[in-house]
């Protein structure tokens, strides 16, 4: 079999298991995205970060408290806000997540956001 012929069988293996995918589906960011979790030095600098971005809350009369009151949340709004630190996620996708689980808290979202781009 030619290199060419070759090519082309696999070009269209690939179309036949990508599915019914249009170009603008390849542009935008994926509302699924996979976790990587943090190396030991990036925790370290996440949690710096976060410490500064936290630290603004109680200057904010605006902010209301998000009730993380369980081990489970807790680790949910950790991996969530890691994933917007570490760009593994959109500001977008931050924020659709966040408000999934808390929808009443836009304000809250948007302040984290603006924290972590001002550093």
């Amino acid at each position: 079999m030619s290199r060419k012929t070759t090519l082309i069988l696999t070009s269209i293996a690939i179309l036949g298991f990508s599915g019914c995918t249009s170009s603008s589906d390849l542009l935008s960011p994926s509302t699924t995205s996979t976790y990587v979790p943090p190396t030991e030095r990036k925790n370290a600098l996440y949690s710096n970060d976060m410490r500064s971005v936290a630290s603004g809350i109680q200057h904010d009369i605006n902010y209301n408290k998000i009730e993380l009151d369980t081990p489970e949340k807790k680790a949910w709004f950790k991996k969530l806000t890691y994933r917007l630190w570490d760009r593994q996620i959109t500001n977008s996708q931050f924020m659709s997540e966040g408000l999934a689980k808390y929808p009443t808290h836009r304000y809250e979202f948007d302040f984290i956001i603006k924290g972590f781009a001002s550093l």
